[in-house]
């Protein structure tokens, strides 16, 4: 059967009513959830899960894949408006979205943010139809070694992330350091827990995010006495006004072009996360521009592409899960059991076995996306709305939200204590002149980056050189060295061909 068949049998699946409800309401819950921080698609999609137990299996995944790609589109909304990142992936988003709020332009950050997100669904999804079956097999080619190179590249993105490339890496080895509080899941011994109970299992992510970007950022504008941005009261509310014109949308296609692609390709790599994807995807962007000085100030391909490469890693993730039956995320671990307790079993057989399930799901994908940004569109002249809310009435209510979004993320109180120290290490860090993304990327990447590590090790029996006897592995390596070199390199030869022209 020919795919152009398969989809046109999955089209008619996917348009039943009772479907096509269920997709919307996933989308809607998605969005939701990514606009609250704390929660996130992970334990969301775990309390939907039993309550699926007896649907249809095309309504049920329809529904918790709705959940898991909408999170993506909602979680840039309080990133944006707020500087609050609703979920990790969204972390990036707030280093330029934030500024062009602050300019006046959150309406067009987030409406650049939907369309980018939207292209990267489409592409994302198309790609898993056409393509997703070969590049699964591919990702089985990803050993510790190439695990750890690839951790690597992504860290060495950390200098993108801030002014001055000194204070970013100083806060991406910090961010390292903090990674590894907690128990060694190796030997079992506590590290940096200071004898404190409340640590030997790490810290969350989601307190640490709302505390240096939320939490910290209100601490800095309440010093300073701002009432409400100036810049904010002469924006119009009216969609119209704050919709991205044509402008906007041609700085931005090549950025989300880059985005889609870069996001879909890691995406499908086991263990690699929305969040990953998108700070490399900010840190390729700023090295290939022409005007990296922008970046970290407003400019709108900062907010394209990072937003549309999580997206596209998100529904990315879902390729190794149907093709091999390997999660590709958590999100995806979790529609993996989803599958199982409905009687079909992840992998190669599941495209022979039930294409009707199969390229339903995917048609609803297709539709999902189209329904998320007929969804978010018109709500943003809502959300700019917000910004003209006086500070001293929102930001307690933001306080509020964000205690309950730490206190959920793990119902430990002692989340909301670690919220408030690293909110304070947050404006200490802003005040000091220290960007807090590049605390975040390292860690992030940290307790991947030393897994990887020492398995590669392991394998290798100590001898280093296993990062550089595998193709894979050898040509990432050498894409860290030209993403470092290339542009100064570049700048360089620029700069002697123009003497020599004089």
């Amino acid at each position: 059967m020919m795919i152009f068949e398969k989809l046109m049998m999955g089209f008619g699946q996917a348009i039943a009513p009772v479907v096509l409800i269920y997709t919307f309401v996933g989308t809607f819950i998605g969005t939701a959830v990514g606009i609250l921080p704390g929660l996130g698609p992970v334990a969301t999609i775990g309390i939907l899960l039993p309550v699926t137990f007896g649907m249809d299996p095309l309504c049920a995944l329809a529904l918790l894949c709705g959940v898991y790609y909408g999170a993506q589109y909602g979680g840039s909304t309080t990133s944006i408006l707020l500087n609050i990142p609703g979920e990790s992936a969204s972390v990036v988003t707030c280093l330029d979205g934030h500024q062009m709020a602050k300019q006046g332009r959150g309406g067009v950050a987030i409406g650049i943010s939907a369309i980018g997100s939207f292209i990267a669904g489409i592409f994302a999804t198309a790609a898993l139809v056409l393509i997703g079956e070969p590049l699964a097999r591919m990702a089985l080619a990803f050993g510790p070694a190439e695990y750890t190179i690839l951790m690597a590249l992504g860290l060495s993105m950390a200098t993108s992330l801030g002014g001055n490339q000194k204070r970013a890496l100083i806060m991406c080895v910090l961010g390292l350091m903090v990674s590894t509080m907690g128990t060694d899941s190796f030997t079992g011994v506590a590290r940096y827990t200071f004898g404190l109970t409340i640590l030997e299992d790490g810290l969350d992510l989601v307190p640490i995010l709302m505390g240096l970007f939320a939490l910290g950022d209100i601490i800095s504008e309440l010093e300073q006495g701002v009432v409400v941005n100036p810049a904010v009261l002469a924006v119009s509310t009216r969609l119209r006004d704050v919709m991205p014109k044509w402008k906007d949308f041609k700085e931005s296609v090549a950025a989300i072009s880059r985005g889609s692609f870069l996001g879909f390709f890691l995406g499908i790599l086991p263990g690699i996360g929305a969040a990953t994807t998108s700070f490399i995807s900010y840190g390729l962007e700023k090295r290939i521009s022409k005007h990296p000085e922008k970046f970290g100030k407003g400019i709108i391909e900062g907010v394209a592409g990072p937003e549309s490469a999580n997206n596209a890693a998100s529904q990315g993730a879902l390729v190794p899960l149907l093709t091999l039956g390997i999660p590709g995320s958590a999100s995806a671990a979790i529609l993996a059991g989803g599958l199982m307790m409905y009687g079909l079993v992840p992998g190669p057989l599941l495209f022979r076995d039930n294409p009707q399930f199969v390229y339903g799901l995917i048609v609803t994908m297709f539709l999902g996306n189209i329904m998320l940004v007929i969804l978010n569109m018109p709500l943003i002249g809502w959300w700019v709305r917000l910004l003209k809310v006086p500070l001293h009435i929102l930001y307690p209510m933001v306080i509020a939200f964000m205690v309950v979004g730490a206190y959920s993320a793990n119902y430990n109180s002692a989340d909301v204590m670690i919220m408030a120290v690293f909110g304070f290490l947050g404006y200490v860090a802003r005040k000091s002149g220290f960007a807090p993304a590049p605390f975040i990327l390292g860690f992030f990447l940290g307790p991947m980056f030393e897994t990887s590590l020492r398995q590669a090790f392991i394998v290798g029996r100590g001898n280093p050189l296993i990062f550089f006897q595998r193709p894979i592995s050898l040509v990432l390596a050498m894409l860290i060295v030209l993403v470092q070199v290339g542009p100064t390199l570049i700048r360089w030869i620029g700069k002697i061909a123009k003497n020599r022209t004089c």
